[in-house]
């Protein structure tokens, strides 16, 4: 055999075993698929697998396009209803034997305006008819500018391996962000002199500037805690910034207990009537 030839025979037997390495690994996934899907789904895969009959083929596409329709009202129904809506899941098989898979999945999606991308191991066994599936190495990354009170949450959720704690609690929290970013944009719309949004409308702070006051501001700082166990609660405090020569001309001024009586109409009015009430105080009179 001339040395052309033996070249032409070495390639050839590359490109075999690349084509049987293909075909083991199209097997793993088919044992992979067929490990999980059941009725129309499986049907599919037999048949994409030559093991369905031709004309099974219209009735089989038929109830696959009624199935896939269902699929997605269900996942417009559940976005929502739960406001969480995903942008992308992907899924790969780490270890298939026997009765036992691990799978790896990343999901990335979002909750209203704060993104978020969660990664885990899902170990799936399979006992009988029934199998148990277990949680590791969860990961959670957030895409967002004031996460730092959420910090210690998700070190608690990757901790315990809580999905559906972070899911229930990252809804809860967007929630309350979303009622903070709608009073501040009202009163803002509403007092526009006055009212001013250093940081937009989705930042934890507010200023009250009076026209005819310079230098005296007024901040309301609303942050949305949320403890290591899931629980969200909102905190408002007002801050108050008087230059000193405000406080020389009106020493009788009650400043220092401006904060305390400002939680005290929290108590009393809620967090929009207390703003209200505050606004409307310092504002001009035409405003009012």
């Amino acid at each position: 055999m001339s040395e052309e030839n033996m070249e032409e025979v070495m390639v050839l037997e590359a490109h075999i075993r690349r084509l049987q390495a293909e075909v083991a690994a199209l097997q793993d996934s088919c044992k992979d698929l067929g490990f999980h899907l059941t009725g129309e789904a499986r049907d599919a895969m037999l048949y994409l697998c030559g093991q369905k009959q031709e004309e099974e083929k219209e009735k089989l596409m038929s109830r696959l396009e009624e199935v896939l329709g269902e699929l997605e009202e269900d996942l417009k129904w559940q976005t929502q209803m739960n406001a969480i809506s995903l942008d992308r899941c992907t899924r790969s098989t780490l270890q298939s034997s026997g009765d036992e898979m691990v799978h790896q999945f990343c999901i990335t999606g979002h909750c209203s305006a704060l993104a978020f991308q969660v990664e885990f191991q899902l170990s799936e066994i399979k006992d009988g008819q029934t199998s148990k599936r277990r949680v590791s190495d969860l990961q959670v990354v957030m895409d967002a500018s004031d996460l730092q009170r959420f910090s210690s949450f998700l070190s608690g959720v990757e901790e315990n391996r809580d999905l559906l704690l972070f899911f229930r609690t990252l809804r809860t929290f967007s929630d309350r962000c979303n009622d903070r970013c709608r009073t501040f944009r009202h009163f803002q719309n509403k007092y526009p002199s006055v009212v001013s949004l250093p940081g937009g409308c989705r930042s934890e702070v507010m200023t009250l500037n009076h026209p005819e006051l310079p230098g005296c501001v007024l901040s309301i700082q609303w942050s949305v805690q949320v403890s290591r166990g899931g629980e969200v609660t909102p905190n408002i405090n007002l801050l108050t910034k008087i230059p000193l020569e405000a406080l020389q001309l009106f020493p009788s001024l009650a400043v220092g207990g401006a904060a305390e009586a400002f939680q005290s109409l929290l108590r009393i009015l809620g967090p929009e009537g207390t703003l209200e009430a505050v606004i409307r105080a310092i504002s001009p009179t035409q405003d009012v």
